[in-house]
């Protein structure tokens, strides 16, 4: 059985999409996604084999949420568009396959051939793969919305129970971004084991008595700097 999900802002073309594959036997649709925030979020939790993705959605495009998924949680990824110009750049960012709207039966029917017939594993094209663009904004969660914090706004995120939280000085969310992307993906600091922090916005840092150290943010948040990465903030803050 090949699960499969969803992910396109207008309602017509995942209605469209989804009898196509309901039409199938062996293909079982795990759900749809009306947008690229929710769509990241349903990836990481249902673990779906393949994702049909738009490539035009508002405010985060499928080729830039692409880049976004945990590697330990990558899919197939079929682009879908309504434009040949976009078909180049979709195969640039490494995808399975991509298909044209509206959806032809035939074309579809050869790209689930081809996953039945044992596509090459995601995770076997990772080396090649174009996940190291930097990001510019962070997808969020919070209270009942989905936002994009850029990363000028960032203060600083940190991991607990509930999540990866991104906070800023007027809001702050939930991210299905790990801080090991966030890391590599962006200029924030690895400060401690739980804590990434924007150098930007610290105020001042204190040292303790244990060797370790407390960052102070401009808005006047505290944020612990634990021995291990005291040394490396130091060099990157250029501080003696």
């Amino acid at each position: 059985m090949l699960s499969a999900l969803i992910i396109d802002d207008e309602a017509p073309s995942r209605e469209e999409l989804r009898a196509l594959l309901s039409a199938e036997p062996d293909v079982e649709v795990l759900g749809e996604c009306s947008n690229a925030i929710e769509g990241l979020a349903a990836i990481h939790r249902l673990r779906p084999q393949v994702v049909f993705l738009d490539i035009q959605m508002p405010r985060l495009s499928g080729l830039e949420m692409a880049g976004m998924i945990d590697p330990a949680a990558l899919p197939h990824i079929v682009f879908v568009t309504a434009h040949d110009e976009h078909a180049l750049q979709a195969f640039e960012e490494h995808a399975t396959d991509y298909l044209l709207k509206p959806i032809d039966p035939q074309r579809l029917a050869k790209t689930l051939n081809w996953l039945r017939s044992g596509a090459r594993a995601p995770s076997q094209l990772l080396p090649t793969m174009a996940w190291a663009e930097p990001l510019r904004q962070i997808p969020c969660i919070g209270r009942s919305k989905i936002f994009l914090l850029g990363l000028a706004e960032v203060e600083y995120v940190y991991t607990d129970v509930a999540g990866v939280q991104v906070v800023g000085p007027e809001r702050q969310g939930t991210t299905e971004l790990t801080l090991k992307i966030l890391q590599e993906r962006t200029p924030l600091l690895r400060c401690h084991r739980q804590y990434l922090v924007n150098t930007d916005q610290i105020a001042e840092i204190g040292l303790l008595d244990n060797g370790a150290a407390e960052i102070v943010t401009r808005s006047g948040k505290r944020l612990p700097v634990s021995r291990r990465y005291l040394r490396e903030m130091k060099d990157r803050l250029l501080i003696g």
